[in-house]
This record gives structure tokens, C-alpha cells and sequence, in this order.
């Protein structure tokens, strides 16, 4: 089979505009979190996100433009726009029917639908906007990137809740490991602070409540940890086939080795530990990567009581005796919970670990719970080669996906 490498990475998200602020903040180990801005909060129970700061779509969108573009779809736009320079690739029209995208997003075009209902009920608005669903729609995004870089291969979104981007760079790595594109744009964007979006997340009873300092409000694997965080942001990654990167002389970020993907079957809402590490055991196959030459596992870590163990015990039962020295972290303590875009924002950090080698903390860790005894690389980042990753995305619905790369050799 063909080797897939990772050419390009771009990321517009709460902790940084592009690559370089991103995981510089990560590093210095600094939330993101702070009380809600771009809504008035004071109806609300849970009044903190991590939210992109001082962001203006003027600064990066004509007017005009801005009408077809969600919130969710700029994020989108921007990151593939990074991710597309960093990569070098100057396309030629003979190669775009094997350029595709794949963008995975869990709520899609939330503004947008909230400021519909905002309109008809408040307002008591006549009709909306004729462009309403084309910024709503879940596939806008991948369509606009489609657009924009003149993408007119494989093109699919993806909607898996909390593990869609980390489905779509996996479906993106497939489709060019198997012969069907040569180059494949992949990660996820969203924009779910919205009136409806948080008070629908505040009935399930899993946000933390912020009391105190916001910054440390998501404090994944330790033992006061009471809750995710949402946040919103984007990441996109350029695959390509490897001769093709090296017949360009394209600089090479890393390798993908394997992906796994599960159904945990059993609960909507509840984590199994069986589902998740069957994810993880068909990523390390594909790859051909015995459990003991993984250095650093970024984790799904969101936060909650019962996501934080369940995701332990899961490492524990593939890692056998490994799991304990592996390095783990969670940098939603950081962005907070990105929803579908988080698989895409957490491997642009993984790739950044593996490239720097460097692992991010996870912040805000406070004590050691008995049922989270793993090493969570508390509160410092941690200077270690690391030559082959995991990182883990589990959704609501037990759907699971799970990604292996490696530095390139």
C-alpha cells in the first residue's frame, strides 16, 4: 500500500491563529477559557468557552463573502488556508480531479441556525436569509475549501459528533493510502457557543461550571476534575502520497500509520472501555506498531468523571504494562472541547510533539485520582523525543476514532 505523509497542518483556534501560537500556548501550558464575549452569557448557568479572542470576520472575509460563511465554515477556510501554505504545493490543473477534502463537524452551522430562530421568534422575522441553508448545512465547509483551493476530487464531511475530524483525516488517510487521491485536504471545524448549542450541553449535565477562575475550569485526569469546557476552532491537515511529496521536495511533518474506528454499541451517551480500545488496537495494526514503541498518547480527555477513567482503562487494557510510561495528555484543559473539530486541532498539536519534540501538559491538574494513575504530563510540557503517537477521539453515540502517526523516516 502507498505511504500517506502529512505535508501541511493549519489551525484557527482559541489558543492560537495559526500553527506556531497555537502550540507555543500549549506549551506555556495557558487556557484559553474565559467568560463568553460573543453572546451575552447572563441567561445562562454555564457562562464560560474557550473562545477564538478579538476575532473580526471583516479582518479576514469580504462583507459580501461573509454572507455564504458560517462561523464554523471561516474557521474551516482559514485553517485549510494555513494549512495549504505551509505545505509549499503549487497544484497543477491535471492534478485536481485527485485533490479532494474532508472536513468533519458535529453541529454544523450553529450560528447560523440559532440566529434563524432568533429572527422568526424574536424578531418575528418574515423569512430568512436565502442563503440559510448553504451556511447551515454540515458539508459547507468541506464544499467552501473545495471552492477555494479548486479541490475536484474525493469530497465527503463527516458527522460523527466528537470524533468527526478525527474520522476524517482517517477516511482522508484511506482514500489516499488505497490508490483514490493523490492529495487530501482533512480535519474539522466548528462553532457551537451558541445560545442553543451551550443550553442544550447544559441539560446534559457535563459543563463545568467555571466557578472561580475560568482558566482552570477543565481539568482532565485530576481528581476535582467537574466538567469539558466547549470551544470552537478549526484544524486541517494536507495527506499526500509520499512519491509524490518527495518528487516536489515538500517538507514532511509526519507520517499517518494507521487508523481505527469502533462502534461501542451500548449507550448514547456512556463510554465502554471494549469499543474505544478496539479503535485503538485496529490503528496499531494498520500500522504494523507494537503497543511498546508509542511514546505519547494525546487523549480524548475531556474532563468528566466517567470519560477520564473509562479512557484510562482503556490504555491500560491495550498497553498492558506500556501504559505506564507512556506520556498522556489533554490540551482541551487548554482549547476546551472543540466537539467535531477536535480530533484535527489535537493532531496538529500531536504532529507539533512529534516534530519539536516537546508533549504539551495537561493543565489545571491539581490531584492524583485513584482511578486516573497514568502520567498526564501535569501542568509542565515535557522535552521528549517522540517518535510514534496515538491520539483518541470518542463520541457521544460510542462512535470512536483513533489515529497513529509517526515521525517521518
Amino acid at each position: 500500500m502507498r505511504r500517506v505523509v502529512i505535508t501541511g497542518i493549519g489551525v484557527f483556534a482559541s489558543t492560537g491563529k495559526n500553527v506556531d501560537s497555537f502550540f507555543k500556548m500549549l506549551v506555556e501550558g495557558r487556557s484559553a477559557i474565559r467568560r463568553i464575549r460573543q453572546i451575552d452569557p447572563a441567561s445562562l448557568s454555564v457562562q464560560i468557552a474557550a473562545e477564538i479572542p478579538d476575532y473580526e470576520p471583516t479582518d479576514y472575509f469580504p462583507a459580501k463573502r461573509l454572507d455564504l460563511l458560517d462561523r464554523f465554515s471561516q474557521f474551516g477556510l482559514l485553517a485549510a488556508k494555513e494549512a495549504m501554505e505551509t505545505s509549499g504545493l503549487e497544484l497543477r490543473d491535471e492534478e485536481r480531479s485527485r485533490f479532494g477534502v474532508v472536513m468533519g463537524t458535529g453541529m454544523g452551522g450553529a450560528t447560523t441556525f440559532d440566529s434563524g430562530y432568533y429572527s422568526l421568534y424574536v424578531k418575528q422575522a418574515v423569512r430568512l436569509h436565502p442563503f440559510t441553508i448553504p451556511k447551515i448545512m454540515h458539508n459547507a465547509a468541506t464544499s467552501q475549501i473545495c471552492m477555494e483551493f479548486g479541490a475536484q476530487g474525493p469530497a465527503l464531511t463527516t458527522a460523527t459528533a466528537c470524533s468527526s475530524s478525527g474520522h476524517a483525516i482517517g477516511q482522508a488517510f484511506h482514500l489516499v493510502k488505497f490508490g483514490i487521491a493523490d492529495l487530501m485536504l482533512a480535519g474539522g471545524s466548528e462553532a457551537p457557543i451558541t445560545y442553543g448549542m451551550i443550553r442544550s450541553w447544559e441539560s446534559v449535565r457535563v459543563l463545568a461550571p467555571g466557578n472561580g477562575d475560568p482558566t482552570r475550569a477543565c481539568r482532565p485526569f485530576s481528581a476535582d476534575r467537574d466538567g469539558l469546557v466547549i470551544g470552537e476552532g478549526a484544524g486541517v491537515l494536507l495527506l499526500e502520497e509520499l512519491e509524490h511529496a518527495k518528487q516536489r521536495g515538500a517538507r514532511i511533518y509526519g507520517e499517518v500509520l494507521g487508523f481505527g474506528l469502533s462502534s461501542d454499541a451500548s449507550h448514547i451517551t456512556q463510554p465502554s472501555i471494549d469499543g474505544p480500545a478496539r479503535a485503538v488496537r485496529m490503528a496499531l495494526a494498520e500500522g504494523q506498531i507494537n503497543p511498546e514503541e508509542v511514546d505519547y498518547i494525546n487523549a480524548h480527555g475531556t474532563g468528566t468523571r466517567l470519560n477520564d477513567a473509562t479512557e484510562t482503562q482503556v490504555i491500560k487494557e491495550v498497553f498492558k504494562e506500556h501504559a505506564r510510561r507512556l506520556a498522556i495528555s489533554s490540551t482541551k484543559s487548554m482549547h476546551g472541547h472543540t466537539m467535531g473539530a477536535t480530533g484535527a486541532i489535537e493532531m496538529v498539536a500531536t504532529i507539533q510533539a512529534i516534530e519539536q519534540g516537546v508533549i504539551p501538559p495537561t493543565a489545571n491538574y491539581t490531584q492524583p485520582d485513584p482511578e486516573c494513575d497514568l502520567d498526564y504530563v501535569p501542568n509542565q510540557a515535557r522535552e521528549k523525543p517522540v517518535r510514534v503517537a496515538v491520539s483518541n477521539s470518542f463520541a457521544f453515540g460510542g462512535l470512536n476514532a483513533v489515529l497513529a502517526v509517526r515521525r517521518f523516516e
